[in-house]
């Protein structure tokens, strides 16, 4: 038995491990009174012991009840612990494989307990108990028998070590693919705006794919482990009953010991190929209960993951920032009567800051959608450097955008995976440089690892103005010569705002780009502003004392 099989059975109150083999014990005894019964009935063509017999077999099955009753409740009890000592730990560096491991995992551990442990006791106890009564009734099969059935234990370990490597292979396959699925949904408005998304799409498919290979490689092994003890037993049970029938035929042995030795025989065999299929059924909550005390101790060893959603590309040259023009474009949400953008037509000059204010529910973060299209006008359009967007390849757009939101989505990876988000290819210097640009590397070099501390599902353990200069150094890696900002400094206090604005003024020189803010400090870094309100342009002015923006 496995060191984790051996922690799961300490989980156990004390008690139910010794109910249980007390009902196995009246098991074995009640098999082998309804095994003499049943020969006594045939041998002597007697109806007399039918009763008995029917009341044996009844005895039998509530034993079975109370049994898988105990075992049930006594496995729903160790799955609540594990799962409120697993939500004390927190959440980890893995959000989402955690997820996976509450549910799918722990509710994979059922089987140990009401299978895999209520069987193993039966197997220690049933046959001794029917071997012994084997060996009073007739000595040379009970000698038989106790030679061969080693066997089965013996070729049952061999096949269930393949099978538990199998199984914890599998396990881990669903872990990635339950966790990463996860992340991905959590963070799929981030993969859009940085053109990952499709990306995501072949590596979930390829971690299910990879999962379905190995349940099928699991449920292989299983069936095959399942001839080999049926064989063994097949033959075990061959070399008992062949001597006996010709005992029977020449007279040497009574017909009610020869059907009594035939009908415990098997029974011997039973529990231990039962135990051998309870394991199989058990072996996925075994892995994920080593998982489980992992975590509780510590001791899972994660190595630093790489954010979901990168993807391998060329680095990308910055090119000249582009002149973004709208005309009269209206935007309708369905099953809204009310135009979230009414005949809007702006002009943002190549390099030109400009900053979109207004009330919410104005307009602001649909137009910025509109920009980085992800939303189609209903009317109008959108012309970059004369092109209409529409005509422009969807891929090759947004990988010219960087991309800051109010709330940005950090993945549970280490911080340079997470600033590599905007451009998978960059090294370790260019990682560096986005993040001083950003104001980032202070705390940055502050944290346990540094760029490779592995951070919490979105960005558990950091500040929100921590997160947000995170985000500018994701976008400034990006490269891109046109820039979104969404309400980048909304819920900081004044320090994480002057050190955002101070890094956003790194970030956009030479871009072109909008923001939409609220706060002064962002209105200020602006070329140009210009007031949103319900879906309307309904003003524009230049902050005092800023440049003219470029022509």
């Amino acid at each position: 038995m496995k060191a984790v099989e051996r922690r799961l059975l300490r989980c156990l109150p004390r008690r139910v491990p010794v109910v249980l083999g007390v009902l196995a014990v009246g098991q074995g005894v009640l098999l082998v009174v309804q095994a003499e019964l049943l020969a006594r009935a045939v041998a002597g063509l007697d109806a007399g012991p039918l009763p008995w017999l029917a009341g044996a077999v009844a005895g039998r099955a509530v034993l079975a009840w109370a049994s898988a009753l105990v075992a049930e409740r006594a496995a729903a009890r160790v799955k609540a612990e594990l799962r409120g000592s697993l939500l004390e730990a927190g959440s980890g560096d893995g959000a989402g494989a955690r997820v996976t491991l509450l549910t799918r995992g722990l509710d994979g551990v059922d089987p140990f307990f009401t299978g895999y442990v209520p069987q193993l006791l039966a197997a220690c106890v049933i046959p001794v108990l029917v071997l012994g009564r084997l060996a009073a009734a007739d000595w040379a099969s009970a000698l038989v028998v106790a030679v061969t059935v080693p066997l089965v234990p013996v070729f049952g370990a061999l096949v269930g070590m393949r099978t538990a490597a199998l199984t914890e292979r599998q396990w881990g396959s669903l872990r990635r693919l339950g966790g990463h699925f996860r992340d991905v949904l959590a963070g799929l408005g981030t993969l859009r705006s940085f053109g990952r998304a499709g990306h995501q799409s072949g590596v979930v498919r390829e971690l299910a794919g990879e999962h379905r290979r190995a349940t099928v490689r699991a449920l292989r092994v299983a069936f095959l482990s399942s001839l080999v003890l049926e064989l063994v037993c097949a033959l075990s049970v061959a070399l008992v009953a062949v001597p006996v029938g010709l005992r029977l035929l020449d007279g040497s042995m009574a017909l009610s010991t020869g059907l009594l030795v035939l009908l415990l025989t098997p029974e011997v065999y039973l529990p231990l190929r039962a135990l051998g299929t309870r394991f199989h059924a058990s072996a996925e909550g075994v892995a994920a209960a080593g998982e489980a005390f992992g975590v509780l101790d510590g001791a899972a060893g994660k190595a630093p993951g790489r954010a979901a959603g990168t993807a391998v590309q060329d680095v990308r040259e910055v090119r000249d920032a582009p002149e973004i023009v709208l005309e009269d474009v209206t935007v309708r949400y369905p099953g809204s009567g009310v135009a979230a953008l009414d005949g809007v037509s702006l002009r943002v000059a190549p390099g030109e800051r400009l900053a979109v204010t207004g009330p919410s529910g104005a307009g602001k973060s649909t137009l910025l959608l509109v920009l980085a299209g992800l939303v189609r006008p209903e009317s109008g359009r959108v012309l970059v450097d004369g092109t209409d967007l529409r005509e422009l390849d969807p891929v090759a757009w947004r990988a010219r955008l960087g991309w800051v939101p109010q709330r940005p989505h950090l993945f549970a990876a280490s911080v340079a995976d997470n600033i590599r988000l905007g451009d998978p290819a960059a090294g370790e210097e260019r990682v560096a440089e986005a993040a001083r640009a950003a104001v980032a590397e202070e705390f940055v070099a502050a944290l346990p690892r540094g760029y490779a501390t592995v951070l919490g599902e979105g960005g558990a353990g950091l500040s929100a103005g921590q997160r947000q200069r995170l985000a500018v150094a994701r976008a400034y890696l990006s490269g891109g010569p046109v820039m979104l900002l969404d309400e980048p400094t909304a819920r900081l206090d004044l320090r994480s705002e002057r050190l955002l604005v101070e890094a956003a003024e790194r970030l956009l020189a030479g871009r072109t780009a909008v923001i939409v803010a609220h706060r002064p400090a962002f209105v200020r870094a602006a070329d140009r502003v210009v007031r949103l309100r319900d879906g309307r342009v309904c003003g524009a002015a230049r902050p005092g004392g800023r440049r003219e923006a470029a022509a």
